[in-house]
């Protein structure tokens, strides 16, 4: 007896790996003679994501870090984490979802990894990244996205666009 069932939902990490990665301290070594440690800490965080073949995704998470003490630029590190994802079976909207919050909350604590890593390895405390919550950051944007579309916003302002 054979089963024509519809093929069942599939999420797993094919690859995880380090996409790029830079570390700077343009003021070094005059940086290291500072008196007290009071770090001042820009941080950015993005995401981005690609079909690679069927069913399977790139998920990009960059993280950049400026890190200013006694407004001298200690250092600067950027981060490229990435990974390829099976994803299957799910609807458009869950498949989103995978890829906006998911996938980056699998992420997140190895690009958290080689950011505290990297500093101090240049001689610097290691800057713990604190947790995010990515589901509710993907909640906030979902949010913006449609009250955006609800205020008459064209679908070539849209965030996302279907090619």
């Amino acid at each position: 007896m054979t089963d024509q069932a519809a093929p069942e939902n599939q999420f797993s990490i094919q690859k995880l790996y380090i996409k790029d990665v830079s570390f700077e301290s343009p003021d070094t070594p005059a940086v290291f003679t500072f008196n007290s440690w009071e770090p001042q800490i820009e941080l950015n965080l993005n995401n981005a994501s690609k079909p690679v073949s069927e069913g399977v995704y790139e998920v990009v998470m960059s993280i950049t870090a400026t890190v200013k003490n006694n407004g001298k630029t200690a250092f600067l590190v950027e981060v490229q984490q990435a990974g390829l994802f099976n994803i299957s079976g799910f609807s458009e909207q869950d498949t989103k979802y995978i890829l906006g919050a998911q996938c980056m909350n699998i992420l997140f604590p190895y690009a958290r990894e080689v950011v505290s890593d990297l500093t101090n390895r240049g001689g610097f405390p290691p800057l713990l990244l604190n947790p995010v919550n990515f589901d509710a950051l993907y909640a906030q944007a979902m949010q913006k996205q449609q009250a955006e579309a609800e205020a008459g916003g064209d679908a070539e302002s849209a965030t996302e666009t279907q090619h």
